[in-house]
C-alpha cells in the first residue's frame, strides 16, 4: 500500500475499555499528523523512580485491535530528553489477541529521582499493520552485497 492509498484508507477501529473507574482521557493524538496517541499514567498517587529504577505503570485501559494490526508502545521524546524517562522494551508490542490492561514498563535513565504523577503522559501508542511471515528452512541463502557484515558494517 503506498502512502497515498494509506492516507485515504479508513483508520482502524480500536475498542477501548477501562480497567478502573474513568479518570483520564482515552489515548489521543495531540497534533494533526501525530503518529502516536498519548498514554497516561493511571496512578492513585505520584510514583518516584530512583535512577535506573524500573516500574510497570498502569494506564487504566485495555484495547481490542483488529486482526492484522499491532499496537506499539513507544517513549515520548520530550520526557526522554528532559528527564531521562525511557521504556525498557521499546517498542513494546501489543498483539491483537491481548485483552489485559496496558502497562508501560518505564525506567529512569536520569541521574536524579523522577516523579510520575497521576494523569501524566508517559508513552505513546502507535497502531501499525503487521505482516506474518512463512519461515522456511533452506540449505543456503541468496548472496547480497552486505553478506554477513554485522553491527556497524554499513557505517564504514
Amino acid at each position: 500500500m503506498d502512502s497515498k492509498t494509506a492516507a485515504n484508507a479508513p483508520p482502524p477501529r480500536v475498542k477501548v475499555t477501562r480497567t478502573r473507574p474513568h479518570r483520564w482521557p482515552l489515548p489521543q493524538y495531540h497534533s494533526e499528523h501525530a503518529a502516536g496517541a498519548d498514554l497516561t499514567a493511571d496512578l492513585d498517587s505520584a510514583r518516584e523512580l530512583r535512577p535506573l529504577e524500573r516500574a510497570a505503570i498502569p494506564t487504566g485501559i485495555a484495547i481490542e485491535l483488529p486482526a492484522g494490526f499491532e499496537a506499539q508502545v513507544r517513549p515520548r521524546s520530550g520526557r526522554a530528553l528532559s528527564e531521562g524517562l525511557a521504556l525498557v522494551n521499546s517498542p513494546g508490542t501489543i498483539d491483537p489477541d491481548y485483552r489485559g490492561e496496558i502497562r508501560v514498563i518505564v525506567i529512569n535513565l536520569g541521574d536524579a529521582p523522577l516523579t510520575i504523577r497521576p494523569g501524566d503522559r508517559i508513552a505513546q501508542l502507535v497502531i501499525a499493520p503487521v505482516a506474518r511471515a512463512e519461515f522456511m528452512e533452506a540449505e543456503a541463502l541468496d548472496r547480497s552485497g552486505r553478506g554477513d557484515g554485522g553491527f556497524g558494517h554499513t557505517g564504514r
